[in-house]
């Protein structure tokens, strides 16, 4: 049975560069690469894979209107996929307990998550403040790969 650390070992294997599918509003999906990693989930209520997107992001739109996707991560021929309903944290998409400090702190855990290391914090949370990235936590309903 595949877990969340068989997904984290295979992202671990190739910088945690996945693809996240989203659904638009005809039905048909749409794919991005992100750098997603599995961390606490804030609330400390189970592992999520989470990212970090902008704000006006297409895939952001989709989760707004349809909750939902599906992240999966490869390296070489070994893959994993996370499917679950989606929770966004940013500027425009408010969570209880969550103000600009904590907000701050949260874009930097899943940066982390997912591999990220930097050398001006400072700068990295600048960016993230002008672009108005939002965190997306995917809470897995179903994980699966093809090993």
């Amino acid at each position: 049975m595949t877990e969340l650390a068989d997904f984290r070992r295979i992202a671990s294997g190739d910088a945690f560069l996945c693809i996240v599918a989203t659904t638009r509003a005809d039905g048909s999906v749409q794919a991005s690469l992100v750098n997603a990693g599995v961390m606490t989930h804030p609330s400390g209520t189970g592992e999520v894979v989470a990212f970090v997107a902008r704000g006006g992001a297409a895939k952001i739109a989709h989760v707004r209107a349809r909750p939902h996707a599906t992240v999966v991560a490869r390296a070489g021929w070994e893959w994993a996929a996370v499917e679950g309903p989606v929770e966004l944290i940013g500027p425009d998409d408010p969570a209880a307990g969550v103000d600009a400090e904590r907000l701050r702190q949260l874009l930097r855990a899943v940066f982390v998550a997912a591999g990220g290391t930097h050398d001006d914090w400072d700068e990295y949370d600048r960016v993230m403040a002008s672009d108005r990235r939002v965190v997306v936590l995917v809470r897995p309903d179903r994980v699966y790969s093809n090993g």
